[in-house]
């Protein structure tokens, strides 16, 4: 049946349609959304303006394992590349060598030794990027070879302000460091004398730890914020250092699961305008076994994202840390770089020992303060307070027990004035 020249089949058709249709503003909302994802993924414009560009290579370790998201993390010697306030928040003195074989036969080798002495913490390192390198004249003839090199070599220094034991305090430190570029000499001496360069730059950050939305029992921080300033300086032979603004967040849902997202914008300290475009890393760490740990992340940095996985042994005081990274372009490339930590642990100066005194102290003093022995639990608590005065709850106990005596005294002092 027809009404109207319209059936019923097709004005089913038509509501279906103008079901479907996107109401005004939402089709340009996806094309805008649809625009902003392909610009990700597309080469930045402005990529290579800035030199040094070997100190955006990461050594290995953890922080490429987790794809450089690590700003936030930071727990062991990669925080060197990634956050110079870590060094007074570290658990252990720890020395670490790095092997990385990148690409086009290029190779970096890197050291790290790091120390901590209470809320000061101390770093030095740094990192050798190599390849072969052979010069050519305008008639084809070889005038030169040997090994194209990028040095970098850095002193860290950090302090962790108002710690405590609900919550970490907040660190901030700072690396200076110096980098140099070298060119085999060749037959024609200007290339040579032109593009040998030093570098002096400064890296600056900011941690901090604390719990949130916590659902399991542990005396470490779930949740951490850091941020980083790297390779800020003067330009060198008239380019800009890759300089970058980092911020970073981790966060622990469950002991074993550690996830991190750093957000990273580049800044062309000459020309602002020609800076690259916002970058952002995301990581994961499971915890598998106290000896086995395993890590992945990927960075989306332009046209060229890279999905790195790794595994850590840790055998007594000795971590093997092994990445594997691929370059991810319109296609699942082979698998092309690996790179390889050492680290050894150290000692830690006596900090866990001391924790585990001030913890026996403390539940001395619980006993005590149940057992109506109030002035034995004052004397435990402030025996406590003596060694780590940063440990709250003794300092809490402490204070709840002194007005306890306050008032006992109050009362007696009342009594003895009755008739």
């Amino acid at each position: 049946m027809k009404r109207n020249g319209l059936s019923a089949a097709g004005l089913l058709a038509a509501l279906a349609l103008l079901a479907l249709a996107p109401p005004p503003g939402r089709a340009q909302a996806v094309a805008s959304a649809y625009q902003a994802f392909s610009d990700i993924l597309n080469p930045d414009p402005n990529s290579g303006l800035t030199t040094f560009r070997s100190l955006l290579v990461p050594m290995g370790g953890l922080a490429e394992g987790m794809g450089t998201a690590y700003t936030a993390v930071a727990r062991d010697s990669s925080y060197f590349e990634s956050n110079p306030a870590a060094s007074s928040c570290l658990d252990y003195t720890e020395l670490a060598v790095f092997h990385n074989n990148w690409i086009a036969d290029s190779k970096i080798e890197g050291a790290v030794y790091t120390i901590r002495y209470k809320g000061l913490g101390f770093g030095v390192g740094g990192k050798w990027l190599y390849l072969p390198f052979t010069a050519y004249d305008d008639f084809g003839e070889r005038s030169g070879s040997g090994y194209y090199s990028e040095a970098m070599a850095g002193f860290n220094v950090s302090y962790n302000l108002f710690p405590g034991y609900y919550f970490n305090g907040i660190a901030v430190g700072a690396t200076g460091k110096l980098a140099y570029r070298s060119i085999p000499a060749v037959e024609d001496e200007s290339i040579t004398e032109t593009n040998n360069a030093l570098a002096v730059m400064v890296d600056l950050g900011m941690l901090t730890r604390f719990n949130f939305v916590k659902l399991y029992h542990a005396r470490a921080k779930n949740a951490s914020l850091g941020l980083a300033l790297k390779n800020f300086g003067p330009p060198v032979l008239g380019d800009p250092l890759p300089t970058a603004a980092t911020f970073g967040m981790a966060y622990s849902p469950l002991r074993p699961v550690l996830i991190s997202l750093d957000l990273t914008k580049p800044i062309n300290l000459l020309e602002p305008g020609d800076s690259e475009r916002l970058y952002a890393a995301a990581g994961t760490l499971v915890q598998v076994t106290d000896f086995f740990q395993f890590q992945g992340g990927l960075l989306v940095k332009g046209g060229n994202p890279r999905l790195s996985v790794g595994t850590a042994f840790t055998i007594e005081t000795i971590r093997l840390n092994v990445n594997y990274t691929l370059d991810l372009t319109t296609q699942l490339t082979p698998l092309n770089r690996i790179s390889i930590q050492a680290a050894f642990s150290l000692g830690d100066l006596g900090r866990a020992e001391l924790a585990k005194r001030v913890d026996i102290l403390y539940l001395s003093g619980l006993e005590a303060e149940a057992s109506g022995d109030i002035a034995k639990a004052m004397a435990d608590w402030t025996e406590a307070l003596r060694l780590d005065p940063t440990f709250d709850p003794a300092r809490d106990s402490l204070k709840t027990a002194l007005g306890t005596v306050e008032l006992q005294q109050t009362m007696e002092s009342l009594q003895r004035l009755e008739p």
